[in-house]
């Protein structure tokens, strides 16, 4: 089983980030976080990387369930959505399967969630 969700699109990276953040709205999700590693990464190392963020995803009904079924779920929140830089103009973005990271928590009342969760997340990859 992959642990994550991926495609490759060609598209402006700036456009790529508009795209990813627009479809996840539509699927009930907000970006709590907005990590830039090529930005992070010169800054704390002093090295170059394509342009490469994180976005941490956040569905406020679908957290607040999990919550209730493991009060320290919240170190497995947000659901990441990598949005990089690939060569001759493509983008690949890539959603966190849900499914395989509840596989390290057992907890039988996560299951459906992560599987309703993994349903959205793959939505958004597949309508970028």
């Amino acid at each position: 089983m992959s642990y994550y969700f991926s495609k490759v699109i060609k598209s402006d990276f700036e456009a790529a980030i508009s795209k990813v953040t627009e479809e996840l709205k539509k699927e009930g999700f907000g970006v709590l976080t907005n990590i830039d590693m090529k930005e992070t990464l010169k800054k704390k190392l002093d090295v170059d990387i394509r342009k490469y963020k994180i976005l941490g995803a956040c569905n406020p009904q679908f957290a607040h369930q999990a919550l209730l079924a493991e009060s320290q779920i919240g170190t497995m929140l947000p659901c990441n959505v990598v949005v990089q830089e690939r060569e001759n103009g493509e983008v690949e973005i890539s959603a966190v399967d849900p499914v395989a990271s509840m596989m390290a928590i057992v907890n039988p009342g996560l299951v459906e969630l992560a599987q309703q969760v993994s349903v959205k997340l793959k939505s958004v990859v597949e309508n970028v």
